[in-house]
């Protein structure tokens, strides 16, 4: 098989033995497919997402020494496209067995990234049920009666950076899916910085704010600052698992029924 963004030759005619995941969703679904065992290094972030994970970690999200991941010997290393992709690039210039799953642009991109890594592991079978199980959830919640779609901002302090959600975010699906209607969602990006006084011209009836735990934001103190008049309810994501809308493993279904829950109490 062929990593299409780093044109990386792998060589599975067997099931990977020794995985190194840089990718928390990606960790997640390995787990979920029955390829624990495979993994030999995760992130910091992976132990999030799986119970009681004892993996030692190989490496950041941004940043791996290229000589402390020879030494795992792994048959295969995963990580994402976007800002990770400088990352994968490097790993691949080094001769290392890298695979570049593509960030979701929507729930589909989600299941599409668990039937390639069934493929990666020879675990097909095990990817399509898991995928199946999702597109059932998902299909109960659309079908879910709402009296009423609340509009939803989608505020995302990742670190110091405040960041939006474009049209081409999985996240967007996720406020859709939990009966939300998302506003300043730009069609043409993932995500945007937004423009807080369209924000303002809109007035969404919910924030949903997103934070880590290294840089806390309080949501109420934030409005207060940019002088919003009206009374937008808050909802708070964090990193936790099955409450974390910036996660796209398979808990991504587990987060829509929370968020479903939060706008409609």
């Amino acid at each position: 098989m062929t990593c299409p963004l780093h044109g990386t030759r792998l060589d599975l005619s067997t099931p990977p033995r020794r995985v190194i995941s840089l990718v928390s969703s990606a960790t997640e679904a390995l787990f979920e497919l029955g390829c624990g065992d495979a993994v030999v290094g995760v992130t910091p972030y992976c132990g999030r997402y799986v119970d009681g994970l004892q993996v030692p970690i190989a490496g950041d999200y941004l940043k791996a020494d290229i000589a402390s991941l020879r030494a795992l010997e792994p048959d295969l290393i995963l990580v994402t496209s976007g800002i990770q992709a400088t990352l994968g690039t490097r790993l691949a210039e080094a001769g290392l067995p890298v695979y570049a799953l593509p960030l979701p642009a929507s729930r589909f991109g989600i299941l599409e990234n668990q039937i390639t890594l069934g493929g990666l592991m020879h675990r097909v079978a095990e990817a399509r049920v898991l995928c199946t199980r999702m597109e059932a959830g998902f299909a109960e919640l659309i079908a879910t009666p709402t009296t009423h779609r609340p509009t939803v901002f989608i505020e995302m302090w990742c670190g110091r950076h405040l960041r939006g959600i474009g049209g081409l975010s999985f996240i967007h699906d996720l406020i859709e899916l939990a009966g939300g209607v998302p506003v300043l969602a730009v069609a043409s990006e993932a995500y945007p910085t937004p423009d807080l006084n369209a924000v303002a011209a809109l007035a969404p009836e919910v924030i949903l704010l997103f934070q880590e735990p290294e840089h806390p934001v309080d949501g109420a103190a934030l409005i207060a600052e940019r002088g919003w008049t009206w009374s937008p309810r808050l909802i708070d994501s964090d990193i936790t698992k099955g409450r974390n809308i910036i996660h796209d493993g398979p808990s991504y279904l587990e987060t829509a029924r929370w968020l479903s829950k939060q706008l409609h109490p």
